[in-house]
């Protein structure tokens, strides 16, 4: 089994309650919107495997260091992440042909700060938004996802919330 920490939208903050629920993952995933490169330098720290796609309002000290889509395989399980993907019923346009192309058993999204977890039945997959662990954006809790990867499935799904916004 693989241990996947799961977090969006840092917006350049990180504080010592990421880092305690981070700590013993196997891989660190970052769903864009890093704010500042030195998120990027401080997760990649953190745990074995870092994972990470830029998003909207990363600038190109991240880009240079992110994709924009992040395409691979855990464990059995195809994962596919991008930070403005959308949802089940809902899936941003630019996310369709992507989902298409790799028909993944994981979309992994951020860019709303909010956190979702859905089943998508038609597609056959499981799409994680982690919400928003950073202090900026009208989000109230911030939050990251915590889950395994084990034989192609999701398991021990566990939301953390990491305070208020503001705290």
């Amino acid at each position: 089994m693989t241990r996947i920490g799961l977090l969006s939208d840092t917006h350049g903050y990180l504080d010592e309650r990421i880092a305690h629920h981070l700590r013993d993952c196997d891989e660190i995933w970052h769903a864009g919107d890093f704010g500042d490169a030195r998120v990027v330098d401080e997760l990649q720290g953190l745990a074995p495997c870092f994972r990470g796609v830029y998003g909207n309002i990363d600038g190109t000290d991240v880009r240079r260091t992110q994709p924009l889509v992040q395409d691979f395989e855990v464990e059995g399980l195809r994962v596919l992440m991008t930070h403005i993907g959308g949802y089940p019923g809902h899936y941003a346009p630019a996310a369709r042909p992507l989902l298409a192309a790799a028909r993944p058993g994981l979309f992994i999204t951020g860019h709303s700060h909010i956190l979702r977890v859905m089943p998508d039945k038609k597609l056959g997959l499981l799409h994680l938004n982690p919400g928003a662990a950073g202090r900026h954006g009208f989000h109230q809790v911030r939050t990251l996802l915590r889950f395994g990867i084990d034989a192609g499935q999701v398991v021990d799904l566990q939301a953390v919330e990491l305070g208020k916004r503001a705290s």
